[in-house]
């Protein structure tokens, strides 16, 4: 191998860990050093250099024997350091450089620190090269700092980046559990519970051999589903603690997984008193068989109960370590209790276990308890719904996923073996009890069969017992009747009550554990803002103790109630509810497709988690159809309350990535239906640049577009291209969280451009989706256009202009404040920051007052000093109105009511729509939209039209027929006839005078003075230009006394917007015109349709 020996490059000759991605920093020098020699003997292989392989460049080529020094390029996820000592810059350019693939450039290799997520506790976020780095010319004045270069050779981040300090967690003294013993263990504990030991027998013998196979056949089918739909979400990504709460709210949002959260966490804390309660029943028959009560039964059971959930959360609150320590033994002690009971099934059966029904394995007894034989009052799905709350526990892994070390690999290896094992447990004892023990037996040695003795050929008959009287009286023993069939055919029957405590306290245990930790991650997330007190955590394993004391509280509370029995089918509900909306969880990130959803665990299918989720729910019904109730009325407040407080959180849960799919589904279909006028609606961009800045703007826009219409307000930032990129970027999110928050139904859209009216040109173009396209441009009347630049005039006018020639309509408003209140509210973030300011300064004058020592005044400085207040603070008494007194004059109160003005509701009054040139009918449809709004609602139409001063009375009725069609409401209609007289003196003066210093006045000039000034002057209004449309300034002066006239008094004016034909109006007169009509009103629409039909009196 050959490598260029220049002092300027750093590696060794023979470097011992370097790969052939590794990156590098190295110095460009144009100092001598040698060529690369190249070997005479064949390279076994030779890397591509992507940059020029000429001086200060680095060729590396392979001969055999030396390729493994390079193959080992990743090591732990990292690209090797190098070990030599190099200038972190270039003498010349100071200019950094990384060398990847042996190409000097800026961009960093894949690594996982990149992908983390901000104080993430496996490692620290680290910032990749942005875009603009790699993409923009590369500075010159690159500093370094000591030992930045070891950190960019890592990977790590560019040389000057500024790196968020990321405070890791101290992870020493952590307990994390793997798959064994965090989830196997735990699961089997759950799933096999006191169920197993009392209940099993019963079962087996009211449904048989084969319907009890298919009992717990189709309980496992459900948990398994729910396993596999488990197992798919938690490989989607890391998961943390919270178990179903994580997995059913990062899949679903915080609706769901706030409301099955709540009810979940809760149900494992009532499921403590359950377990504790069945402990405590089976240690009071003890007592009552020896004669040892206490007080009585009921009072017993409280008492035990009582001083074992004490214990239990002592096991808890010392810690996870010695939870797991108990859970371990408890699992020893129930294995033995399990092996006990089939090594019981062998023994050779005495006399008096004979008598109450065993016999060991016999064929006869195999075949008669084969098939069901259901006691009055019971049937497969009665029995069905007592035994599958034994099935349920298999989240009991799950919802310790904060404690354990790997749980993407940890929960579906370990909850889908316990299923295994524990299926194979429940079928294997259930077989071999069926086989082993007859139905009914009286428990009498007596009651065997004699010569002569008639026998009623049952399989205890065949083995000399006859137990025929139990088909007319109750007995004690057998499948049916005796619950402790397990303890009389183990070898040891104290064994089989060890395993009932076992199974009863490690479910009680597992449960104190889960129902903490899952309302833990609950209230973390401050979904339910009451609950924040109960997320704090203790220690290094952040255990919940506030939790524990909340369970341990509900806990006791049900065991002093010591009544059960109606709580129960509620509680194995919430359950259900939890694993039909995990299943419903994977089928619905299976159906939103979103390139997000990449499970790990490939086996499953996102029908399949349906049926598994439809399942559930079925299942809910067949064990309890009123606490299916209860619990779906609970779920569904829960889901209310949350989804009305929108807690502040994006989780990308797959219900937003189907709200993708079917709004790009929908606006796909909407392409293949043709446009009808019916179905017009206003769609409009609105020039309020940033929506907060001209809110009036945007609220009369709103009314007519509100769920009806496409609303985009745009704002186009013109300079510098890098910098209005930067601004327009960092400004997105905040002004479309803007709208939210305001309730106003439209979208945000900006564009950089060099210039305002080439940015609307882009708007207009290019805004929309398929057939959400605007159809209507909104912008504000230009009230300062008399002193602004002329370009600003040429865009103003031009923008018009261009939505006329894209056939977009316009629209026009004008009210007397004007729209932009930039100022004032620049004003209030000052006010706001002074405020801000004051009460921190306050806030650390009070800490110092508390504070010991005479340090206190030196501390009050430096923090005085971090808070960068520079200004005399104001006294302790003063009130916040002598700090918003500072720039009292700089607020314009007419101007901010202004800007409400259009929030209000209307009173009575009249909209008044001067329809006097037909567009299509957009003045007409506007107005009457916004009289089906609330805020409007009591405001009536008059509509005023021109006409001939002869014919009044017939085009008032041909307007109100056609009106009438187009069943449109209105109050009155009035045909003006002298719109074409010419105005009086004063109003044309006013004209006049306005248009004055804009005038060019060549006639009073000698020609070639006159041309001179046309082409210096180009925009100026000419003499023949304003002879030319003489009657058109006419008409427009005429009008404003028409509209002073007749709707001085009117709540909103509608009027058709005059129309300057392109090359022959100036900028500046059209501008003239648009002022005298709307000078002195009450808001005015000037509108002018795209003149295609808009209404129709068609069906």
């Amino acid at each position: 191998m050959s490598l260029n020996t220049s002092s300027n490059i750093f590696l060794d000759s023979v470097p011992s860990n370097t790969n052939r991605f590794q990156v590098n920093i190295i110095n460009e020098s144009h100092e001598g050093s040698s060529a690369v020699n190249d070997s005479t003997d064949p390279p076994h292989y030779e890397e591509t250099s992507f940059g020029d392989e000429t001086q200060n460049r680095l060729r590396i080529s392979f001969r055999p024997g030396n390729q493994e020094c390079y193959d080992n390029f990743l090591q732990n996820g990292e690209t090797a350091k190098t070990d030599a000592s190099f200038h972190a810059y270039d003498s010349h350019t100071n200019t950094y450089y990384l060398q990847t693939f042996g190409h000097n450039t800026m961009d960093a290799v894949p690594k996982i620190e990149y992908y983390r997520n901000t104080g993430s506790v496996s490692g620290p976020k680290v910032s990749r090269p942005s875009l603009l780095e790699i993409h923009e010319q590369l500075a010159k004045n690159v500093t370094v700092a000591p030992g930045s270069a070891d950190r960019v050779a890592n990977g790590d981040g560019m040389p000057g980046e500024e790196q968020a300090e990321t405070k890791e967690e101290d992870t020493s003294g952590v307990v994390k559990f793997g798959w064994v013993k965090g989830v196997l263990v735990r699961c089997m504990l759950n799933i096999w519970g006191v169920m197993l030991f009392i209940r099993l027998s019963w079962i087996v013998g009211e449904a048989g051999i084969g319907l009890g196979v298919i009992i717990i056949g189709l309980s496992v089918v459900v948990t398994t589903l729910t396993g596999i739909s488990m197992s798919a979400i938690c490989t989607n990504g890391v998961v943390r603690g919270g178990g179903a709460y994580y997995l059913i709210s990062r899949s679903l949002g915080p609706e769901f997984g706030g409301s099955i959260g709540l009810i979940f966490a809760f149900a494992n804390a009532v499921a403590v008193a359950m377990y504790v309660v069945g402990f405590a029943e089976t240690v009071v028959d003890l007592l009552q068989e020896s004669d040892s009560m206490m007080v009585d039964q009921t009072n017993d059971i409280r008492i035990i109960g009582s001083i074992t959930v004490v214990i239990l959360l002592g096991i808890s609150v010392a810690g996870m370590e010695w939870e797991a320590k108990a859970q371990v033994i408890l699992l020893v002690i129930l294995l033995i209790a399990i092996a006990n009971f089939f090594i019981g099934t062998v023994i050779p059966s005495n006399n008096e276990k004979k008598s109450r029904g065993f016999f060991n394995y016999q064929a006869s007894i195999f075949a008669e308890n084969f098939g069901p034989s259901f006691t009055k009052g019971e049937g497969f799905f009665s029995v069905f719904a007592i035994f599958f709350p034994a099935a349920t526990g298999i989240l009991a892994g799950a919802n310790i996923s904060g404690d354990l070390e790997d749980p993407q690999d940890a929960i579906p290896r370990g909850t889908m073996l316990a299923i295994f094992i524990t299926t194979v447990a429940y079928i294997g004892v259930a077989i071999c009890v069926a086989a082993c023990v007859v139905r009914d037996a009286t428990g009498s040695m007596n009651d065997t069969i004699v010569s002569g003795m008639n026998c009623n050929g049952s399989a205890a008959c065949g083995l000399g017992y006859d137990f025929s009287r139990c088909q007319y009286e109750r007995c004690q023993y057998g499948l049916m009747n005796n619950f402790q069939v397990m303890s009389m055919v183990s070898g040891f029957g104290p064994l089989i009550t060890a395993g009932i405590f076992s199974a009863t306290l490690s479910s009680a245990l597992a449960s104190l554990v889960s129902a903490p930790k899952v309302f833990q991650a609950l209230c973390k997330d401050n979904i339910f803002k009451g609950l924040q007190f109960f997320a704090k955590g203790y220690g290094k394993n952040n255990e919940p103790l506030r939790g524990y004391f909340l369970t341990f509280l509900i806990a006791m509370a049900f065991i002093l109630i010591a009544e059960l029995n109606v709580i129960a089918p509620i509680i194995s509900n919430f359950f259900l509810a939890s694993y039909a909306l995990i299943n419903f969880s994977c089928f619905h990130a299976s159906y939103a497709k979103s390139p997000g959803w990449r499970p790990a665990y490939g086996i499953y299918n996102m029908w399949v988690s349906l049926f598994g989720a439809i399942l559930c729910c079925a299942v809910m019904f067949v064990i309890n159809w009123w606490a299916a109730v209860i619990t779906y009325v609970i779920e569904l407040s829960l889901y209310i309350y949350v989804t009305y407080k929108k807690p502040d959180v994006n989780w990308g849960s797959s219900t937003q990535a189907l709200s993708y799919v079917s709004a790009l589904d929908n606006a796909l279909e909407l392409t293949m239906v043709e446009d009808h006028v019916k179905n017009f609606r206003p769609q409009c961009i609105v020039l309020t640049g940033g929506p907060m800045t001209r809110p009036a703007l945007l609220d009369i826009t709103h009314a007519f577009t509100k769920n009806s219409g496409l609303c985009i307000c745009c704002e186009v930032f013109v300079g510098p291209r890098k910098l209005c990129v930067k601004e327009m970027n960092s400004g997105m999110a905040k002004k479309q969280a803007w709208l939210i928050k305001n309730k106003i139904k439209a979208f945000y859209a900006a564009v950089a451009a060099d210039c305002f009216r080439d940015g609307v040109r882009s708007l207009l173009q290019a805004s929309g989706l398929g057939r959400m396209k605007p159809n209507t441009l909104v912008i504000g009347y230009k009230k300062n256009w008399r002193k602004a630049p002329l370009t600003e005039i040429e865009n103003y006018v031009g923008i018009i202009h261009d939505a006329f020639d894209f056939e977009i309509g316009v629209v026009i408003v004008r009210i007397s404040q004007g729209f932009d209140i930039s100022q004032v509210l620049q004003v209030q973030d000052e006010l706001e920051k002074l405020e801000q300011e004051r009460l921190a300064l306050e806030a650390t004058i009070k800490d110092n007052e508390c504070a010991e020592g005479s340090g206190g005044i030196r501390g009050l400085f430096k923090k005085a000093g971090k808070l960068n207040i520079t200004k005399p603070a104001p006294k302790k008494d003063s009130s916040i109105n002598s700090i918003q007194s500072m720039h009292v004059g700089e607020f314009n109160q007419k101007l901010v009511e202004a800007s409400a003005q259009f929030k209000r509701k209307q009173g009575k009054g009249t909209i008044d729509v001067w329809w006097l040139f037909d567009d299509g009918g957009l003045t007409l449809l506007i107005p009457y939209i916004l009289t089906l709004r609330k805020k409007w609602k009591d405001c009536k139409l008059r509509i005023y039209v021109g006409g001939k001063i002869n014919r009044i009375e017939e085009e008032k009725i041909a307007m109100a027929s056609l009106l009438s069609k187009f069943r449109i409401k209105f109050a009155d209609i009035h045909i003006i006839g002298d719109i074409n007289i010419k105005p009086n003196k004063e109003s044309w003066k006013v004209f006049e005078e306005m248009i004055e210093p804009y005038r060019l006045h060549e006639s009073c000039k000698d020609l070639t003075t006159a041309e001179k000034l046309k082409r210096e002057t180009p925009w100026k209004i000419t003499d023949a230009e304003l002879e030319t449309v003489k009657e058109k300034s006419y008409r427009q002066v005429r009008l404003n006394e028409l509209l002073q006239e007749h709707s001085r008094a009117a709540n909103l004016i509608v009027l058709s917007l005059p129309v300057a034909r392109k090359g022959s109006i100036s900028d500046l007169l059209y501008l003239a015109w648009l002022e005298i009509l709307t000078r002195n009103l009450p808001p005015v629409l000037l509108v002018r349709g795209n003149h295609k039909n808009v209404l129709t009196f068609y069906s």
